[in-house]
């Protein structure tokens, strides 16, 4: 089975490094910066259960792609899909899988509606991990799964040789039965943890410290709420744990969104909280409408910035 792993930052850099040690055939779809990094430090990983020292793993640009794929794992911020659509789509054949790893639901959409609904499995991973200054992967808790399964919700002969090609790759791989509702119960915890995180910028410890432990909780029982009008509410264990989670005392949780404003960088508000709104009934959630509204601000906020001269007040 083919791989065309699209990028090599956190999530692609990982389970790609995890596949290619395993001897897997693993191509990286790289741009021209990470290329030329990778062809001086090979793929480092860093990770707790065993780290990788790789040499410069096999790679094309874009405009180098010269045949189909099995399979294309999809990593990137819901912001950049389009363009990583159109980098990879001469990769795409017949019987090509395309495994997005993105957070939320709309993803599905737009690749289906580029590439074939037939052609796009649902996937979600568990892992942290984050991209050193020097390219090195870093993973940074002991979770590291890779979930993936038929939108119909059933089991498949494909599903089954994709789950065949990833066991034995040094990653927890699991193919689902229902991997829609699965997409759904990490979405509701996403959604309010980085509602929560990113309207107080804090760790969910801190917020917990201050006494306010009850916004994150309201924040998943509003996005909860949403999910269950979808027919998709969160099963009792993940709501059980989502809630343990967002109000774990001393917990260092902070979302992936809050990193990025703290840096000044792009955010999926409206990937990851915008479209939660859009599937709500009007008014039926105000913390997660505030959190977008702190969002979107950011961003209106970020976009002017960049528009001004260097050294304008």
């Amino acid at each position: 089975m083919k791989f065309l792993v699209v990028g090599a930052g956190a999530l692609g850099g990982y389970f790609g490094a995890r596949l290619l040690a395993a001897q897997r055939d693993v191509t990286f779809l790289l741009r021209a910066g990470r290329a030329a990094q990778l062809a001086k430090t090979g793929l480092n990983v860093k990770s707790p259960h065993g780290d990788l020292s790789l040499p410069p793993p096999p790679h094309l640009l874009s405009e180098q792609i010269a045949g189909h794929y099995d399979v294309i794992v999809v990593g990137c911020k819901a912001y950049d899909l389009e363009a990583t659509m159109e980098s990879f789509a001469a990769a795409v054949g017949p019987d090509t899988l395309i495994l997005p790893l993105l957070n939320g639901m709309r993803h599905l959409d737009q690749l289906g509606a580029r590439f074939g609904a037939e052609r796009v499995l649902g996937g979600l991973c568990m892992i942290s991990a984050t991209l050193a200054a020097d390219g090195t992967v870093l993973h940074l808790n002991d979770t590291h799964a890779l979930v993936f399964g038929e939108p119909a919700a059933h089991a498949s002969p494909r599903t089954d040789a994709l789950l065949a090609a990833m066991a034995g790759a040094g990653f927890d791989a699991r193919a689902s039965a229902d991997i829609v509702q699965e997409m759904w119960e990490k979405w509701i915890f996403i959604a309010a943890a980085a509602g929560a995180t990113c309207l107080m910028r804090a760790s969910i410890g801190d917020i917990v410290a201050a006494g306010h432990a009850e916004l994150p909780a309201a924040l998943l029982e509003e996005c909860d709420a949403i999910a269950a009008r979808q027919g998709h509410a969160a099963r009792a264990p993940s709501k059980v744990r989502a809630l343990s989670m967002l109000t774990a005392p001393g917990s260092p949780i902070t979302a992936s969104m809050m990193k990025d404003m703290e840096r000044g960088g792009a955010i999926e508000a409206d990937h990851i909280a915008g479209d939660m709104l859009a599937r709500a009934a009007a008014g039926a959630a105000p913390t997660l409408t505030m959190a977008h509204a702190h969002m979107k601000t950011y961003e209106v906020r970020r976009a002017r910035e960049a528009r001004q001269p260097a050294g304008a007040q």
